[in-house]
Formats: C-alpha cells, structure tokens, sequence
C-alpha cells in the first residue's frame, strides 16, 4: 500500500513530454501538504535531498541505466522495477504503467 500511495505522488510529478523544473520551495510545500514529513522515517529535508541528487528537481527527467532499464521523473523511479515501460523486461512491482505516469503535474492542470 505505502509503494502505491509513494507511485501515486511521484506520478504527479511525472512530466514526460517537456522538460519541467520545480523550485525546492514549492516541492517543499507539496511534500507537506502531502503529509510525507517523516513518511517511513525520512525527513522533509530527505525527501528534497533525494529529488535534488536524482534529478536536480527535473520532473522530466529520464535516465538510460548501464543495464538497459530507465529511471522516470523527479525522483528517478526504475522502470525495470517499479513499472512497466515497455522497453524490456519488467517486475512491474506497483502495477503500473511507466508510460501513465506521464501527464501533467496537479499544479499545471
């Protein structure tokens, strides 16, 4: 449940179609009003720290690993994992489609 709850916010950060920044203050104020100040033990400040050193607050974002894979968005979710991408082989853990990630941040709606 915490896997799916944690996809669905990282899929509303998820912009694939243009390259998309978000400032730390407003991703800041997102993760708040999303109650995830000490979601499984991590910090406000951990959660930034992780977007910052994934993506550079990049919502686009969209990385080839080394294995074939791909890492999608803000906070670099894996594709051979996590979703399904249609790429190559998936574990599809969260049941979810890579691709149907990819619409528009809540805020830009």
């Amino acid at each position: 449940m915490t896997k799916v709850l944690l996809i669905y916010l990282v899929s509303s950060f998820l912009a694939l179609n243009q390259a998309s920044l978000i400032s730390r203050c407003d991703l800041a104020q997102v993760l708040q009003l999303e109650d995830l100040d000490g979601f499984e033990g991590y910090s406000l400040s951990d959660w930034l720290c992780l977007a910052f050193v994934e993506s550079k607050f990049n919502i686009s974002k969209i990385n080839e690993n080394a294995d074939g894979s791909f890492d999608y968005g803000l906070f670099q979710i894996n594709g051979h994992y996590w979703c399904n991408d249609y790429r190559s082989h998936s574990e599809n853990l969260c049941q979810v489609d890579c691709q149907g990630l990819a619409r528009a941040p809540w805020w830009e709606r």
